[in-house]
């Protein structure tokens, strides 16, 4: 079953090999990292280690059993307990459900690990696919993203607010479902 992992220094072999993978798929639907990223792939990567290790952000991987990745989720811009949610996936498990999965469980780990209250997220109009990932993961629309986020495509801020969805009122709600009700 995949794992959700912090990102650490021995992942760097593999998320690249994720980003080259995946790198057209991406660039189809949000603004190619281009050349430098790769040329320059270890820096960058030592770089957002230490924005991770300085709290400015929070980096993670989706690792598949076999240790390859099938996504990365990032919170950043960590600040007054708002941040920004970026996500991708591997083009072989799109459409399945992994990142709607995934993101609901880095709302809680947002939530209970890094005290976060507030997550946002932009999406081009054109990527229905994160629209939707996005809805089902309890967040809504409010307000256009400015092209200059989206690598000048229009777009839309979506948020939500994770103190106004504990886990333990999740639990409640599950149990007054199943009609067991609060014991």
């Amino acid at each position: 079953m995949p794992e959700l992992k912090r990102l650490h220094a021995r992942h760097a072999p593999v998320v690249l090999a994720f980003e080259l993978a995946n790198r057209t798929y991406f660039a189809a639907s949000v603004s190619d990292r281009g050349d430098d990223f790769f040329d320059q792939f270890s820096d960058r990567y030592n770089a957002l280690l230490a924005e991770q290790e300085a709290g400015i952000c929070a980096f993670y991987v989706l690792v598949a059993e076999d240790g390859s990745v099938l996504g990365r989720f990032n919170l950043v811009d960590i600040e007054d307990r708002t941040a920004e949610l970026g996500y991708r996936v591997a083009q072989h498990v799109a459409g399945r459900g992994v990142a709607t999965t995934t993101v609901q469980e880095l709302c809680r780990v947002a939530a209970a690990r890094h005290g976060l209250h507030t997550l946002r997220a932009a999406t081009a109009r054109e990527n229905a696919a994160s629209q939707k990932v996005l809805t089902k993961a309890g967040f809504v629309p409010v307000g256009p993203a400015d092209p200059a986020d989206l690598g000048g495509k229009p777009g839309t801020w979506y948020q939500r607010n994770l103190a106004l969805q504990p886990q333990s009122a999740v639990l409640l709600v599950d149990r007054l479902r199943e009609g067991r009700g609060h014991r």
